[in-house]
C-alpha cells in the first residue's frame, strides 16, 4: 500500500526567513497559509512542511512528529477499512470529526490519518487531480463528496 514519503515536517521560529532559506536551497515553494509552508522536495511527489509558531518549542508538537507516507487514489478508498484490518483505527484531523478519507482541493491531495504505538501523527496522503475551476476551494471534503462534486462539474 505505501508508494513513497509524501511529505515530513520541520518547525520554525520565523517563516518569511525560513522561506528565503529554503528556497535559496533550490527548493519551490508549493502552498503558504500565514504559520504553514510547504515546499517541493520532488515535485509532484514530496514535499516539506514548515510550521511557524510556539509549537517550535513543544518536543510533541504535531510538526515534529508526522509522517506521511504516498498510497495510491484507489487505496485510499479503503484506507480506514485497511486499517482496521490491520488493528489500528484511524483519527479525525484538526477540527473533524469524521475518520473517512478527505480531500484538500487548494493542495490536491487526500488524507487519513493515524497513530503508532508511540501516539506519533502518521498519515496516507495521495495525490488528486483537481479541475481549474475547483482549485480555489479552501475547505476539506469528504473523499465521498469530492468525487459527486467532480462528476457535477
Amino acid at each position: 500500500m505505501i508508494k513513497g514519503l509524501y511529505e515530513a515536517h520541520l518547525p520554525v521560529k520565523d517563516l518569511k526567513n525560513s522561506i528565503i532559506f529554503y528556497e535559496n536551497l533550490g527548493l519551490e515553494l508549493a502552498w503558504q497559509s500565514e504559520t504553514v509552508a510547504f515546499f517541493w522536495i520532488v515535485k509532484g511527489e514530496s514535499w516539506l512542511g514548515l510550521w511557524e509558531g510556539e509549537e517550535y518549542k513543544t518536543p510533541y508538537a504535531p510538526s515534529l512528529r508526522h509522517v506521511a507516507f504516498t498510497i495510491d487514489y484507489n487505496d485510499m478508498k479503503n484506507a480506514v477499512e485497511w486499517l482496521r484490518n490491520k488493528g489500528i483505527s484511524a483519527v479525525p484531523f484538526g477540527n473533524r470529526t469524521s475518520v473517512e478519507p478527505f480531500v484538500r482541493p487548494y493542495q490536491g491531495n487526500a488524507s487519513v490519518y493515524f497513530k503508532d504505538l508511540d501516539g506519533n501523527s502518521l498519515e496516507f496522503m495521495c495525490y488528486i487531480e483537481v479541475p481549474d475551476h475547483l482549485k480555489d476551494i479552501n475547505e476539506h471534503r469528504s473523499l465521498q463528496e469530492w468525487e459527486k462534486r467532480l462528476a457535477e462539474s
